[in-house]
């Protein structure tokens, strides 16, 4: 007995038991909620001593020692069962879930393995508990392994990231024990013999196992759990697969270890064991590794759900249509895809803050801007789909996510979407539950991310668009702006000269009244002025202009400085359709930049012309003249003048603006030191001369 290595090993369990017996029965924290588990230890440890005491003494019979075995199992089973059996719900009252987690239904499965060890088979002397080795019970005792580690599986699975850091010691106790015992039946079952190494070698095993439990039962003393199973289904079946592929492997392995193993058998089989032990372990609680054994497996040998061809054409036409703006386009299309008839898109702006684009029949969420680049930080990181169903029940498959309560709660929420273009986050959808579609696979979300990524580039060719639609608008104001200011420099100009002026020729009155027209005219520009700001556009409602009485009375207008203009008009009429003040700023601005370029004595001509269908103004000087390079570089460029901080450069720009937009031209043809003629062209309103319903066009009063 003494010299039995197997009397001490279960000696070690009866003791390690013992003490984890003791220590519930005196702990004051654990009330009625702690029975299962105090039944559990209660029937280990009788076990133990049982079979401890069987080494030496053979009264105690084998079917008593099977009984506390079928006891000890049950109880850790029930156990376990009553930490995960779930509060039932509308969503989760069904059959199926009704069937998996009744006490009956349970009970009924184990007392069906019971009298299959009990009374099936017959029994060989080769331990000494004298274990029975024929088929039947050790298919039973390797089910009810099974069974254990289905519900430990269960336990973890189903667990979110707090409660595993005090229910992973429990797991890993009660793994250990029920991988230890499929291992040692599997074993038994393939060579028709129970090995007497493993069933000694099993009490320590056990003994090991409880202080793991013991750690378990400290974290958590009440076992006062609130754990949900997955609603998709109701048992995984990761175990069962990897206790079929284990079996296959340790098959042939067996076969080869026992007949070609020769001396090195003993040592190849512990080494088996390990590696068996390992690789089940790894099945049982490797939520990627099973993912991704299911994805493969679902790719190359099943037929996809979807013909992609179609669903394609029909993504595609949904966001090609233009019966809604771009974004709820984009959110109707991505719903099509899972039958959703609802969702809400948040986009990112050019600060990279998310903001709520539209909700397209959802109510939306107020949600602080840390949450969302949480979100959107997550998206870039991951490239995940969220599904808010799954998230609830097991929070830990996102990592670190957390979701705020606010978006969570929304109704009816159901999948968040990212919206990728060049590996950045440009906007994320959510979509609301479908009527049809309860769930979605790997298939489904493959398509809901590659969905996404054609979304968010028309998502960035809108943001891009709104961008470009304000650029313009500032655009345009900015070079109101700057037309404006011009137009203020040169009524700035008029009134300085007035004042330069006023001391030497203040008693003349003709100065006098020269003054009163130069002011009041002043006082009109400015007042167009205004009312051009006050609506956001520069002239007024075009009219036909008389050009014959337009250029004299400029021409009139610059005769005061030096060099005059001499300008030269033709005997037709010539009539232009055109806003009166905007060409006539156009005329004066190139007589006005002649004189500053040329000698008091030099000379500046201005020349009427006309052809059937338009009419030629000629501007010509004797001037400073330009270089080709001038021209074609900075004559025309905005905002670059040659007048240093006196000058704003737009002067030249706004007047080919104003003869482009009523079909003309301007050309320019100087040479330095020779002198510089503009060629302005205007098309004609013929209907001026025969209409006489026309309204002539006021003359501008001479200053």
């Amino acid at each position: 007995m003494f010299d039995n290595a197997g009397f001490y090993s279960y000696l070690f369990a009866f003791i390690a038991y013992l003490v984890t017996g003791i220590a519930l029965f005196s702990s004051t924290k654990i009330d009625n909620s702690g029975t299962p588990i105090k039944v559990a230890v209660i029937a280990t440890f009788t076990w133990a001593i049982l079979i401890t005491a069987s080494y030496s003494s053979s009264a105690i019979p084998n079917q008593v020692i099977q009984i506390v075995e079928i006891i000890r199992n049950l109880a850790w089973c029930f156990f376990i069962f009553k930490i995960i059996s779930p509060k039932q719900s509308p969503q989760q009252n069904t059959l199926i879930k009704k069937l998996a987690y009744s006490p009956l239904f349970l009970g009924t499965a184990i007392a069906t393995l019971s009298a299959m060890i009990l009374l099936g088979g017959s029994a060989t002397q080769n331990t000494p508990a004298d274990v029975p080795t024929s088929d039947i019970p050790l298919i039973a005792w390797m089910l009810l392994s099974i069974t254990g580690l289905l519900l430990i599986e269960q336990l973890y699975r189903n667990s979110n990231k707090d409660q595993r850091w005090f229910l992973k010691h429990l797991c890993l106790g009660l793994g250990s024990i029920f991988t230890y015992d499929f291992f040692m039946y599997a074993d038994a079952l393939l060579f028709k013999h129970l090995d007497n190494q493993l069933w000694d070698a099993r009490g320590i095993i056990n003994g090991i196992a409880a202080p793991l439990i013991m750690t378990s039962l400290i974290r958590n003393p009440s076992w006062t759990l609130n754990i949900q199973v997955s609603r998709t289904v109701v048992f995984h079946t990761a175990t069962l697969t990897g206790a079929g592929i284990y079996l296959v492997l340790m098959s042939a392995a067996g076969y080869f270890i026992r007949y070609y193993g020769g001396t090195w058998g003993s040592i190849l089989q512990i080494t088996f064991l390990f590696g068996a032990g390992l690789l089940l372990f790894i099945l049982l609680f490797s939520d990627k590794i099973r993912s991704s054994i299911r994805v493969l497996l679902s790719k190359h040998f099943f037929s996809y759900k979807y013909d992609y061809r179609e669903e394609w054409q029909k993504f595609t036409h949904l966001l090609s249509e233009h019966e809604q703006d771009t974004p709820e386009r984009i959110c109707a299309a991505i719903g099509s895809l899972v039958q959703s008839k609802g969702g809400i898109i948040w986009g990112r702006d050019e600060h990279l803050n998310y903001q709520l684009l539209t909700n397209w029949e959802m109510a939306p969420p107020e949600l602080p801007q840390a949450h969302l680049k949480c979100i959107g930080d997550f998206f870039e990181r991951t490239e995940w789909v969220i599904d808010f169903d799954e998230y609830r029940l097991t929070p830990g498959i996102y990592d670190d996510l957390i979701i705020p309560s606010s978006l969570i709660e929304i109704p009816n929420a159901w999948l968040m979407i990212p919206l990728l273009f060049n590996a950045e986050v440009y906007g994320f959808v959510l979509v609301k539950h479908s009527d049809i579609q309860k769930n979605i696979n790997w298939e489904d979300r493959d398509l809901l991310k590659i969905a996404g990524k054609q979304a968010a580039s028309l998502l960035a060719q809108y943001q891009a668009s709104q961008a470009l639609i304000q650029a313009q608008q500032f655009e345009a104001f900015n070079r109101l702006s700057a037309y404006i200011v011009h137009d203020l420099k040169n009524i700035l100009a008029q009134q300085s000269l007035i004042v330069s002026n006023a001391e030497k020729h203040k008693h003349k009155p003709e100065f006098v009244d020269d003054v009163i027209l130069t002011v009041r005219n002043s006082v009109n520009r400015m007042t167009r002025l205004m009312e051009q700001m006050r609506n956001g556009m520069r002239g007024t409602t075009p009219v036909p202009v008389d050009l014959k009485l337009l250029l004299r009375t400029i021409s009139k207008r610059y005769e005061k400085h030096l060099p005059v203009p001499l300008y030269i008009e033709p005997e037709n009429q010539a009539f232009v359709f055109a806003d009166n003040e905007q060409l006539a700023n156009v005329f004066g601005h190139l007589i006005q930049n002649a004189q500053e370029a040329t000698d008091i004595d030099g000379r500046i001509d201005v020349q009427l012309t006309c052809s059937s269908h338009e009419a030629l103004i000629e501007i010509t000087d004797n001037g400073n003249g330009m270089d080709e390079n001038f021209i074609q570089h900075r004559l025309f460029k905005p905002f670059d003048s040659t007048k240093g901080l006196t000058g704003m450069g737009v002067g030249a720009f706004e007047s080919r603006e104003v003869v482009r937009s009523l079909g003309g031209d301007i050309q320019v043809k100087s040479s330095p030191g020779i002198g510089t003629t503009f060629y302005i062209t205007l098309p004609l309103h013929h209907a001026s001369t025969t209409d006489d319903r026309i309204p002539k066009s006021i003359p501008i009063k001479v200053s």
